[in-house]
């Protein structure tokens, strides 16, 4: 099964191929990995309503905003960090610098019976480190994944950061990371409060905030791409109205403006 850049660059050309034949009558959305529960549920009671399909790819948003520029078919970016909708709209390939949708959060998450204390402020990972307990910390990579730069920065504010190196397990995305953290692969990871508070991830698992503090704002930022229909509009609208907000609330994010 491919995996990271090269299962993007097959969905990618998945894309493409149903457009040029025209049997995609669908709005194709790049969607960052965190978003994976919330942003499921909202295009499924869209589609319910409206009668579209819309087609998810979920990744690291690092990744979405390269494959834009190269022709990517994407009609509508949800980005997990606000920068790359900046940078893509300077580039000419977005219709505006869109809005901002949400605030995400970084959590310590860890398998049920973990003898790691479950502590937002890292103090039992410090002291399982301490003892020999932890041997594999999952996060996502910081090169193109915006939860793994403030993981980053989560463990440097506890002085975690240079004692951890060689210890790290780096997820393509911050999904991957929430997986590898209970898949046997870490002892736990530093990942999305929206993926950890889940029922699919909740039921096995254990999860506290870190500090919003302890990180930079992770300002999540979507916007429509030139290419972008009447139909994306639309759902672009629908992301903004209450019902939609509210799924995005109960999910673990915080609301702009709240």
């Amino acid at each position: 099964m491919p995996t990271g850049p090269r299962l993007h660059w097959l969905r990618w050309l998945l894309l493409s191929l149903l457009l040029l034949t025209g049997r995609a009558a669908a709005v194709n959305v790049a969607a960052a990995a965190d978003l994976q529960f919330a942003l499921g549920e909202i295009a499924a009671n869209y589609e319910r309503q409206r009668g579209t399909r819309i087609i998810l790819a979920f990744g690291s948003s690092g990744h979405f905003a390269r494959q834009i520029p190269q022709g990517a078919p994407y009609e509508l970016f949800l980005s997990a960090d606000e920068e790359y909708i900046f940078q893509l709209a300077r580039q000419g390939l977005l219709r505006d610098q869109g809005r901002l949708y949400a605030i995400g959060r970084l959590a310590l998450l860890l398998p049920q019976g973990s003898p790691i204390a479950a502590d937002g402020e890292l103090r039992g990972l410090a002291g399982a480190l301490a003892a020999g307990q932890l041997q594999r910390l999952a996060i996502a990579n910081p090169e193109h994944a915006p939860y793994g730069r403030a993981a980053r920065a989560a463990l440097e504010r506890a002085g975690l950061w240079l004692p951890l190196q060689g210890r790290l397990v780096f997820g393509e995305n911050v999904a991957q990371a929430a997986q590898f953290a209970l898949s046997g692969s870490a002892q736990g990871g530093l990942v999305a409060w929206s993926l950890a508070r889940s029922p699919e991830l909740a039921k096995r698992s254990v999860a506290v905030l870190v500090p919003a503090d302890w990180h930079p704002p992770l300002r999540q930022r979507m916007a429509l791409t030139a290419r972008a229909g009447a139909e994306a509009q639309r759902f672009y609208d629908y992301l903004q109205q209450p019902s939609a907000r509210a799924v995005l609330e109960r999910h673990g994010f915080a609301l702009p403006g709240d």
